[in-house]
């Protein structure tokens, strides 16, 4: 029987991602984040039984009520249980009737895995510019046939560019698996330089503490410094309000903020986000002044023992570059991250569905130009 695709009520959408640990930008919270989009909460079903999640965002086109649909890192299905076609074909039948004319969808299914150690040789031999070209120590082939379906069907990928962020989320992440590891394995699995740079800032008295809404504004502050000093165009107080209203309201630990001081000043602030079995780094700070006392490790050391103590089997630092080019000013992010000794990992990355190919191909001319 084909599946089929129809609205979902919100707890019981919830209760599907949580208890897969899927995407936190899959939980209906997340359509109250991204306030300025439209939203849609599916299910599919097979018969009665739900056996897949997605939340949809839309972005309506000026003037005209036509709608691009976004399902970031969605929709939350085990792809290995069911054909591509199965699963998209009533998924599109369904956004039609939404006057959608495009669809993006991002499937959280891994495709390469890479080691610290790998990725660190690589870096060392120096001869070798991105991390795509690094044998992976395991390949997925059930993931990489998706990627092969997926295109029969009509849904298109473009080349990631520059440095490896060519989709809207991140299609290299570096994760630590926690499961059945105590704090002493966690800390014997980093690196010399990240063990010497925890047990710095707790000789020089960093303190790391967990605040709340009222400390958003402390947080963006150190926020809007980095964004200046890392070159990306940081968002405003407000966005990070409503992540908290938005995201408590669903789970009261849905979210933390972490804050790393010395003597009283802020030097690093973090977010941490929760789903399931799943955390997730979210957003980092970090002050210039005070780095020598390496808060930034010390915050992400609290993290992932607070991750484990909640029960969580992968800490996740979310995004890196796929550059590994000392020269490139993004090399920094997966240099930062390796130290840990988890693991790099490849998604599938974002798809393209163009149900209007003329507005389709506008859209996407206009964006480029901008």
């Amino acid at each position: 029987m084909p599946l089929e695709v129809r609205p979902l009520p919100a707890p019981e959408h919830l209760a599907f991602v949580a208890e897969r640990s899927g995407s936190f930008l899959q939980c209906p919270s997340w359509a109250g984040v991204k306030a300025e989009w439209g939203s849609l909460g599916l299910g599919w079903y097979d018969g009665e039984r739900l056996v897949g999640t997605g939340l949809v965002l839309l972005r309506q086109l000026p003037r005209v009520k036509r709608y691009l649909a976004y399902l970031p890192e969605g929709p939350v299905i085990d792809w290995a249980a069911h054909d591509a076609a199965d699963v998209t074909a009533p998924l599109l039948d369904h956004l039609r009737a939404h006057r959608v004319f495009s669809v993006k969808m991002g499937p959280q299914v891994v495709v390469r895995r890479w080691t610290a150690d790998t990725v660190k040789d690589a870096i060392a031999g120096g001869t070798v510019q991105r991390l795509r070209d690094v044998p992976p120590d395991a390949t997925d082939d059930a993931g990489l046939g998706l990627a092969e379906r997926l295109r029969g069907l009509g849904w298109q990928q473009e080349e990631a560019e520059g440095a490896g962020f060519g989709d809207v989320q991140p299609r290299y992440v570096f994760q630590v698996p926690l499961l059945d590891r105590e704090p002493a394995d966690l800390l014997r699995g980093f690196n010399q330089l990240w063990r010497r740079n925890i047990k710095k800032a707790d000789k020089s008295g960093v303190v790391v503490t967990r605040g709340g809404y009222e400390d958003l504004p402390s947080f963006h502050e150190v926020y809007v410094e980095t964004a200046g000093r890392d070159r990306f165009t940081p968002r405003g107080l407000s966005y990070f309000q409503r992540m908290w209203r938005a995201m408590t309201e669903e789970d009261p630990d849905r979210i933390r903020l972490y804050l790393a001081r010395h003597e009283d000043q802020l030097l690093a602030a973090t977010t941490w986000v929760r789903v399931g079995r799943h955390v997730w780094y979210s957003y980092g700070a970090s002050t210039t002044q005070g780095r020598e006392l390496r808060p930034s490790n010390a915050v992400q050391w609290r993290m992932m023992l607070d991750a484990q103590e909640a029960g969580a089997d992968v800490y996740d630092l979310r995004g890196i570059s796929d550059t590994l080019d000392p020269q490139d000013h993004l090399f920094g992010l997966i240099q930062f991250k390796v130290g840990t000794g988890g693991e790099a990992v490849e998604y599938l990355g974002e798809w393209d569905y163009p149900l209007s190919p003329v507005l389709h191909r506008a859209v996407r001319a206009y964006l480029a130009r901008r």
